[in-house]
């Protein structure tokens, strides 16, 4: 008898899992499904790049029938919700699928409603946000009109997806107002929840001398409880205020909606509680999950999906055969910074050490936390690599799914 894996999403991370799913078993060894509501499957590193006309929207959407290998089933539908005793998912059609083992792959949803001023009158005004197609588009043309007062980005609350992509946009700001010949009529400032720039030690020291030096201020511990576009104004819930002239927002983050429909699946956000070496659902042992759906504290990032891919599908087959996962999966990230100027930084870290100086993935590698023009044409091809590589489900040659520790000045490991 067939069994059959059930994959909920169509992203990045339900892609690959679902290629190398196929890849490895055959049609009549295993079923392989993926659910989605959509056929749009958006590149979505590319978003960074649509406001400053460095990317076209049309460009980043593909059909998601299309990255999957022939024999992957694909169900255009919107999930309602898992019943974890009875192996069922139920959809908004009525009907049910049934799974042998399910992987969770809906990543991470946009959850704008929970900030006052981010719905209604006034949003897309003053404030933007570029986390989606269209509202990268959309301040993609404020953001030419612009040309004087403060320009503020405003993380509200952490997790979201790709950590750094805020600070890219303001070291792009300030790269493309610098090209306008108007950097000196605009304030930047940079707002976050955090009590720094970014989580990690070293790398804050890194970015925070970045931002200094091109003069981009820093909000520490700002908690967003209100944009009030109409007043030009971040409101924090202790009642501090940020003012601006264009804010670009990126909105509390959450897990797929149905995640909160389905009883012991989910933590209070949505996002899927998962053991952090076996990525298997503390749910249930037949429950693997991948991606931005986690609650893993690696970063959601297209890398780490990647990374993750590998181990899940790995340790699914062994479930399948009836023997135990491997805790193989040390939270490896990888990720390029843009910086402006033709160049970016890189780095890479896992569960246990953060991101430090020296060279990726080994002594004749690329330079880590470093702006570098190498880097920044390594961020370009990433592209490539994305729908080539990484979606089909295939190894990136030279890039472990371990961290590499070669090449690496350890000066910071944690506990």
């Amino acid at each position: 008898m067939t069994r059959r894996v059930l994959i909920l999403g169509g992203g990045t991370g339900g892609t690959l899992v679902a290629n190398r799913l196929r890849r490895m078993f055959t049609p009549e060894q295993l079923d392989v499904v993926v659910v989605d509501l959509d056929d749009r499957h958006i590149y979505q590193p590319g978003l960074l790049f649509v406001p400053f006309g460095r990317a076209r929207p049309s460009d980043l959407v593909r059909s998601r029938t299309r990255q999957l290998r022939p024999g992957v089933d694909f169900r255009r539908a919107e999930i309602d919700q898992v019943d974890l005793e009875g192996d069922l998912v139920a959809l908004r059609d009525g009907s049910t699928l049934g799974y042998d083992a399910l992987v969770v792959a809906t990543g991470a949803s946009l959850m704008p409603e929970e900030t006052e001023g981010l719905t209604g009158p006034g949003w897309g005004a003053k404030a933007h946000t570029f986390y989606s197609l269209e509202g990268a588009a959309s301040l993609g043309v404020a953001l030419s009109r612009f040309e004087r007062g403060r320009l503020v980005v405003n993380v509200v609350d952490m997790p979201i997806k790709c950590p750094v992509a805020p600070l890219e946009f303001a070291f792009l700001a300030d790269w493309f107002l610098t090209r306008k010949g108007i950097r000196h009529l605009v304030d930047i400032t940079f707002v976050t929840s955090l009590d720094g720039a970014f989580t990690k030690e070293v790398c804050n020291r890194e970015l925070s001398s970045l931002l200094e030096a091109k003069r981009i201020e820093v909000v520490t511990e700002f908690n967003t409880g209100q944009v009030d576009s109409a007043g030009g104004r971040l409101v924090s819930y202790d009642g501090r205020e940020v003012g601006f002239d264009l804010a670009v927002v990126v909105p509390l983050h959450g897990g797929a909606s149905y995640v909160n429909r389905s009883p012991g699946l989910g933590d209070d956000l949505g996002f899927v509680p998962t053991d952090e070496s076996t990525l298997q659902s503390k749910a249930s042992p037949n429950i693997f999950v991948v991606g931005d759906a986690t609650d893993l504290m690696a970063s959601k990032a297209g890398s780490v999906a990647h990374f993750e891919g590998e181990i899940l599908v790995h340790n699914l087959a062994r479930f399948l055969d009836g023997q135990p996962p491997d805790a193989s999966f040390d939270g490896h990230t990888n990720c390029f910074i843009e910086s402006g100027f033709g160049k970016a930084l890189l780095i890479d870290f896992n569960y246990q050490v953060d991101p430090v100086t020296g060279r990726f993935p080994a002594q004749w590698g690329l330079p880590l936390l470093k702006e570098s023009r190498l880097n920044h044409l390594g961020k370009l091809a990433f592209e490539s690599i994305y729908w080539n590589l990484l979606l089909p489900g295939r190894d990136i040659p030279t890039v472990p799914t371990a961290m590499p520790l070669t090449g690496k000045h350890l000066v910071a490991v944690t506990g």
